[in-house]
């Protein structure tokens, strides 16, 4: 039996608003929609397929693990968890690892170990503190979290004990902090607040008030981190080591899966019972995820993200030349944004709407900016067509408004 997009309206809860089209095949960084027709995937399923559509190591990958288990619960430890934290603890500053599903339950572990951390230090050492305009998930703590309003919305009464400080902004942090804080959460850059990155000095006076005051140091790598930047993850370019470490999109490279990396002697703050997951470390999961790591920490796959962020800069400085749209690219690695210039500004959207339009899939960070977010072993040809089709877009949506 077909499915359209009608299907979705008639049986789905409507909290989305998907396009049209329904892709169902996908190689390397193109897909196919229903009607045959191919798309320049410049998106990434928002930083999560790192390598890719139909990976080969991702699918034997796979494919052997579901011959051999798929499900056991934490009762039982598996071999792919067991090699997937060996992995994640050799290649990062963190000894211990709590796996989840995503990058919200990832933050939710993050953040209920700091309140657990504080609790047990001091009476009332609860407070939270994190970033206006960032992002952290979607369960009511973690949306709470996030800071946008956007999001927590009708759904009062919040959490309490959490502020917020304009992300950037060292005064302000530095007058929020107090003996109540039990941890400092901070995206290296923020993604959905408008790929907008750390100034320069930000993370590290950050650290060391987090050190002043007793309170645990969270490092929200969930978009940023398993390559997206240019390393393994962005704390390691950053020169800042955190306390907690959250990440999870493109860890398993499509397939649902999140950790939480943190030290030996803050794990221990979550003792046997206190928290949990069902399907967290679940064996298919952990072997597609450690193929996606080992692909990741090669030097060729990061060489790669380094050409392929000049190249896309390039393109993308030369369109907003061409077409007055956006002026400049910030961000890292393969995670870019493009701010849409004044008299465009809220209309990132229709931007993105034009692009898909002409075969070529990008995202929104808000409003007001373009989102890139390729597979990291996205080719040059495929990075020039992306290109090539975005500039068809922006001439089109130029010519509707003139």
């Amino acid at each position: 039996m077909s499915v359209t997009r009608q299907t979705f309206d008639q049986h789905m809860v409507p909290n989305y608003q998907p396009a049209e089209i329904i892709p169902v095949r996908g190689q390397g960084s193109r897909w196919w929609d229903q009607a045959g027709r191919e798309y320049v995937d410049l998106a990434g399923g928002i930083a999560v397929t790192s390598l890719g559509h139909a990976h080969p190591a991702l699918v034997d990958a796979l494919t052997h693990q579901a011959q051999q288990l798929w499900h056991l619960s934490n009762v039982m430890t598996n071999e792919p968890a067991l090699r997937l934290a060996r992995l994640l603890t050799t290649h990062t500053f963190a000894d211990r690892v709590f796996f989840c599903n995503s990058g919200a339950e990832a933050n939710e572990a993050a953040l209920k170990l700091a309140r657990r951390y504080g609790n047990l230090r001091a009476p009332g050492k609860h407070r939270i503190i994190a970033c206006v305009n960032s992002f952290h998930g979607r369960t009511l703590f973690t949306v709470t979290v996030g800071g946008q309003p956007k999001y927590t919305h009708g759904f009062e009464p919040l959490p309490p004990q959490i502020d917020h400080v304009p992300y950037n902004d060292l005064p302000a942090l530095e007058a929020a902090m107090g003996p109540d804080v039990c941890a400092f959460i901070v995206e290296p850059i923020q993604g959905e607040g408008g790929v907008m990155p750390a100034a320069p000095g930000y993370l590290e006076a950050a650290a060391a008030l987090c050190r002043q005051h007793q309170a645990l140091l969270i490092f929200d790598e969930v978009q940023t981190g398993n390559g997206r930047t240019g390393g393994l993850y962005a704390y390691q370019q950053a020169g800042v080591v955190p306390d907690v470490l959250t990440t999870a999109k493109g860890m398993g490279g499509g397939f649902p899966i999140g950790a939480m990396l943190t030290t030996e002697a803050l794990a221990a703050t979550l003792s046997v019972g206190t928290h949990g997951s069902t399907y967290g470390g679940n064996p298919l999961g952990c072997a597609v995820a450690e193929a996606v790591l080992t692909e990741v920490l090669s030097e060729a796959l990061m060489q790669n993200v380094a050409d392929r962020h000049q190249q896309l800069v390039a393109g993308l400085e030369a369109l907003g030349s061409r077409f007055g749209l956006w002026t400049g690219v910030r961000g890292q690695g393969l995670l870019l944004g493009a701010p849409l210039v004044a008299a465009w500004q809220g209309k990132a959207g229709q931007l993105a709407a034009a692009a898909l339009r002409h075969g070529v899939w990008v995202l929104v960070a808000g409003p007001d900016v373009l989102r890139f977010a390729p597979a990291l072993n996205i080719t040059a040809a495929d990075v020039d067509e992306g290109l090539q089709r975005l500039g068809t877009a922006c001439a089109a949506v130029l010519g509707d408004t003139a």
